[in-house]
């Protein structure tokens, strides 16, 4: 266990970069130790030492100094002068594969946010084309990579170096289907369907046609159906196969969240009482994530919050049931979550942070 430890993040200009650097500044156990701010750097603004995170963000600043943070220009050089143990990457795929295995080369312990190790199987990884696929070391660090959802992989995270922390749909529909999968209740021959609704956010800052403000608003449209590549995260964690699940993203109108609609099979009527339990031993010492025992949960409910909600409704004759979860795509979705693993990763509170 450390009473705190250096942090770096290296992308903190996105939207989920912005609330992982929120949350680590206020973390109780980093006082004194403000992350380290890193990135590509202008050159103008590299003369005067980087770029002022109040210019990036300035929701970000407050009385306890944080305007004075920068961001500076990468290198590794940086994280090692400031003794970096634990790296934060909020960056694409392709730049996590090129510097996760420097970083644990030097000793740095890494929390990847991007889709770079979330999946063991390589017929899964497929969709990313990654250029270092089946390389040794590309396959070396994957055995040793950790899917960092604490609820199912706590143990593990505690001991490795490499985490992989997972996507948004896919957190909050593993959330719903685990603890009933695992449970031997849920019939996946009769098949599974996730019609999940996701806020503009979660397409990250970048624009593009589908996000701008002309196609988004008052609209609600289906897309990556069949071919979405959170789709390997729940095959591989849930635990069944292509065939048994359909899912179907889709984009909201609005800034953040994500409500998930899963829709399953017993292999025998269930009470409520026996439903609710399944997920009651399974998430017993998981904080983060809150049951509904009365009602479903919507998206004002977790929006802003490190919460995912889960609550479920039976059909009449107990033989089907209708799960829905939700989540804030950018907190229990991307950043808290990394904050929950870091929490897990050094033997600190679950919780630390983020209530």
């Amino acid at each position: 266990m450390s009473d705190t430890v250096q942090t770096a993040v290296i992308g903190v200009t996105g939207y989920a970069g912005a609330e992982l650097a929120r949350l680590l500044l206020h973390h109780p156990r980093l006082k004194g130790k403000a992350p380290v701010f890193a990135g590509r750097v202008e050159e103008r603004d590299a003369a005067r030492g980087g770029v002022p995170l109040s210019e990036i963000h300035p929701e970000l600043v407050d009385s306890k100094g944080s305007g004075n943070l920068l961001v500076q220009p990468f290198s590794w050089e940086l994280l090692s002068d400031l003794d970096v143990q634990v790296l934060f990457l909020a960056t694409p795929h392709e730049q996590s594969r090129a510097w996760v295995p420097e970083a644990l080369a030097r000793g740095i312990r890494v929390i990847d946010l991007s889709g770079a190790w979330r999946l063991n199987e390589a017929a899964h990884r497929a969709v990313y084309a990654f250029e270092d696929e089946g390389s040794a070391q590309a396959e070396e660090i994957q055995r040793e990579a950790v899917y960092g959802m604490p609820e199912l992989h706590r143990r593990a995270i505690a001991g490795t170096r490499v985490v992989a922390n997972p996507g948004c749909y896919a957190t909050s529909i593993i959330l719903a289907l685990k603890p009933l999968v695992a449970a031997g209740l849920v019939d996946t021959q009769q098949g599974i369907v996730a019609d999940a609704k996701s806020g503009v956010s979660g397409a990250g800052k970048s624009p593009t046609p589908k996000t701008h403000f002309m196609y988004a608003a008052d609209n609600l449209s289906a897309y990556g159906v069949f071919t979405h590549r959170h789709t390997g995260e729940m095959l591989e964690q849930v635990g069944i196969s292509a065939e048994s699940i359909i899912f179907t993203p889709h984009l909201l109108p609005i800034p953040r969240g994500i409500l998930s609609t899963i829709y399953v099979r017993f292999h025998a009527p269930q009470k409520r009482t026996g439903v609710l339990h399944a997920y009651r031993s399974f998430f017993a010492n998981s904080p983060m994530v809150r049951m509904h025992e009365h009602g479903l949960p919507q998206i004002q409910q977790v929006v802003r919050t490190c919460y995912a909600d889960v609550g479920f409704q039976l059909s009449p004759d107990g033989t089907r049931a209708v799960i829905v979860s939700c989540l804030d795509n950018l907190l229990k979705g991307a950043s808290s979550q990394a904050v929950q693993n870091l929490n897990v990763m050094l033997g600190w509170e679950e919780s630390e942070g983020l209530e």
